[in-house]
């Protein structure tokens, strides 16, 4: 893949096209190869139009700066989002529940929320409990409100939703009219928890058939009309936040009511943060060449910007650069453990791998094959990089995430013993295995190895003990990915899928087997909301790294695709957060 340019004059566009990848061992090459290794971005001055070839996922997209803007270093944009902070601060003043809400919904889509911690937090104190008349009659603050809070780990009741209902119990036909409204309710109900019953599935059935039917009648301006296209694949509460910020900045722009001081302060933040990761996936790019090249094992996935595309949408803050960096190492890692196990080993090299990883110690690489040698000595030495990275008062977080590492070579070693067996197991059978083999929980445990000081002891103990919401995050990646298996087809050595094992066991078609599966991701994220309103709040920034990643997880398979399969899947998504260019 390559950005090229027919000249250097400021007019000439720059053409983003997908192209084809070539096939290297069991799956197809890397889309990328070296491109960020050696991509200079443009600096923020410069003028050019940007074109974006049309794709599944995105429809022709053209970026143009009328006019040059002048040359900002980082220097500067840093000294001038401290100055915008400042005034933001000011914003919080007001005491309204709607001005409240509006403000941090805005500053939460935007991606800069996490500049105003305290504010925010106040602000929420304020709109818990607020005046009984204070926005009721505004159907898009109270479903705003209801969203906020619950996604803040606050349980709030659905009964202020129910005042916008006639007497039968149906919502008021003027609903239909309001479409801004609608959007907001239908992103609310998202929220659901077990315990909500039928209330909020009704509210989204209601919603979704309005928002189809206005949409479709192509009635909707802009944003709006993108941004209900945008929710009825992903409702705001599943989607990852950073691709909903790179959107999002371009359409707050569009809004009458948009403030000019939160504008500013977005766009210099995408700049900052899109400096930043760019860098760091130079970084790891050149750490991945070097390490796939060097474990010469060529049937595995190569496939480093997916998995930091993942990274950036589970972990996007500047403050956790060091957890996003760990967790895409580890990723890249256990890829070739999987690729191994699944598509490459025998049954006796499987158990020596499986052997060598719980001795954890470079005497072990004498029972292995040849071949599996480097990439078991690669391990170890990342690993002790890891600890290498951590701060002394850290370093006891090392022996979680290697007891989670080893665990994961058995899970995937239980699974290459039923393959070669042929054991069909029961439905429980595989979905107690396969949510642990789907590596979610051991990435959990890596990604807060990176944390700060909110990764406490108490923290990892109770992830290693895979609560509720862990449990429900890696049924939403398993059941996603064993879709996506179902529809694109699976590696001949690959054991059942959670699909397969529902048609064995319940005599249906597999379309019949997909519905059912899908209905139990529902009620994975409805777990997961619940168990985030149900903690103790110490535990939450950990719970909502769960959440985040089954957001990312929603993306990479949204509607069957695999976008870390097959790279090309989401390769304009990537294009658009690493490559597409935000005005200053």
């Amino acid at each position: 893949m390559a950005v090229t340019s027919a000249d250097d004059a400021a007019s000439s566009p720059r053409m983003i096209n997908a192209g084809s990848a070539a096939t290297r061992g069991a799956f197809a090459a890397s889309e990328w190869g070296g491109f960020f290794i050696t991509h200079d971005p443009p600096h923020p001055q410069a003028w050019h139009t940007y074109i974006l070839l049309p794709s599944a996922d995105l429809p022709l997209l053209v970026f143009h700066f009328a006019q040059p803007p002048l040359p900002r270093s980082e220097e500067w944009m840093r000294e001038r989002v401290e100055e915008l902070k400042g005034r933001v601060r000011t914003m919080f003043s007001d005491d309204s529940v709607a001005e409240a809400v509006t403000l941090m919904d805005t500053l939460e889509r935007l991606g800069v929320d996490g500049h105003f911690h305290e504010e925010i937090d106040s602000a929420i104190s304020r709109i818990v409990h607020p005046d009984e008349s204070a926005g009721s009659d505004d159907l898009h603050v109270v479903a705003t409100r209801f969203r906020l809070l619950r996604q803040h780990g606050i349980w709030v009741s659905t009964d202020a939703l129910d005042n916008f209902r006639d007497g039968m119990g149906n919502f008021k036909a003027s609903l239909s009219s309001d479409p801004r409204a609608l959007l907001s309710l239908y992103n609310a109900a998202h929220m659901a928890v077990p315990g909500d019953g039928p209330a909020l599935d009704d509210v989204i059935n209601f919603t979704r058939h309005q928002l189809e039917a206005v949409a479709a009648k192509g009635e909707l301006r802009s944003p709006l009309a993108e941004q209900v296209a945008r929710a009825l694949d992903h409702p705001l509460p599943r989607f990852t936040r950073l691709l909903e910020t790179m959107y999002y900045v371009g359409e707050y722009a569009q809004e009458e009511t948009h403030d000019n001081t939160l504008l500013e302060l977005a766009r210099l933040n995408s700049h900052l943060m899109r400096s930043l990761h760019l860098r760091e996936l130079k970084a790891l790019s050149l750490w991945w060449r070097d390490l796939y090249d060097t474990v010469n094992l060529p049937y595995t996935r190569d496939r480093m910007v997916e998995v930091y595309f993942w990274s950036c949408g589970m972990i996007p803050e500047e403050e956790h650069s060091r957890a996003r960096l760990m967790f895409a190492k580890t990723f890249g890692l256990v890829t070739f453990l999987d690729d191994t196990y699944d598509v490459h080993a025998t049954l006796e090299e499987c158990h020596s791998f499986t052997g060598a990883m719980q001795r954890w110690d470079d005497s072990a690489v004498s029972i292995l094959p040849e071949y599996l040698r480097m990439l078991y000595i690669k391990t170890l030495s990342n690993f002790k990089d890891f600890e290498n990275m951590l701060k002394p008062h850290e370093k006891y977080r090392m022996s979680y995430a290697r007891k989670a590492y080893q665990l994961q070579a058995k899970y995937y070693m239980q699974e290459a013993q039923w393959s070669n067996d042929k054991h069909q197991p029961t439905f429980k059978e595989h979905e107690e295995l396969s949510v642990m083999s789907s590596g979610l929980p051991m990435l959990n445990l890596v990604a807060l190895m990176g944390y700060g000081a909110i990764a406490t002891k108490k923290v990892f103990e109770w992830t290693c003990a895979v609560p509720d919401v862990v449990r429900a995050g890696a049924q939403i990646g398993r059941f996603l990915n064993d879709i996506s298996s179902y529809k694109l087809g699976k590696n001949k050595k690959d054991v059942a899928s959670s699909v397969e094992c529902y048609m064995g066991e319940k005599g249906t078609t597999g379309e019949e087997a997909v519905a059912a599966i899908a209905a139990m991701i529902e009620d994975s994220w409805r777990t997961m909301n619940l168990a985030c309103m149900d903690m103790d709040r110490a535990l939450l920034p950990a719970a909502q790294l769960v959440v985040n990643i089954a957001r990312s997880n929603e993306v990479i398979y949204l509607r069957g695709r695999d976008g870390y399969t097959f790279g090309s899947h989401v390769k304009d998504l990537v294009t658009m957060l690493f490559l597409a260019p935000i005005p200053l």
